[in-house]
């Protein structure tokens, strides 16, 4: 029985952070580096779409092109941004 107690229970090995401080995201640092993401896949996607699209209203064209970008930023942009740049837009919350 007292082996069944003294088993570590899977939260209490996921790390945390020191001396119960939090993290949240500084949302400056986060808009920046979305930014710097952002900006060259959308002009991608208008240089591939808009010879496709010539003459057309540009809300047709905006239909083209927002769920492309979505999709990239949902499944593909945003998790890298948190993988790789995660200690840059982390901060602790100040109490």
């Amino acid at each position: 029985m007292s082996d069944i107690s003294s088993a570590q229970t899977p939260s209490s090995t996921t790390a945390q952070p020191a001396a119960g401080a939090s993290l949240r995201p500084n949302r400056s640092r986060q808009f920046l580096v979305t930014l710097f993401g952002v900006y060259p896949i959308i002009t991608l996607i208008l240089y591939l779409v808009l010879p496709l699209t010539a003459g057309w209203p540009i809300w047709q064209t905006t239909l083209i092109v927002t769920p492309l970008m979505v999709a990239i930023m949902v499944f593909w942009m945003i998790p890298q941004i948190q993988k790789r740049f995660a200690g840059f837009i982390m901060r602790p919350v100040r109490r």
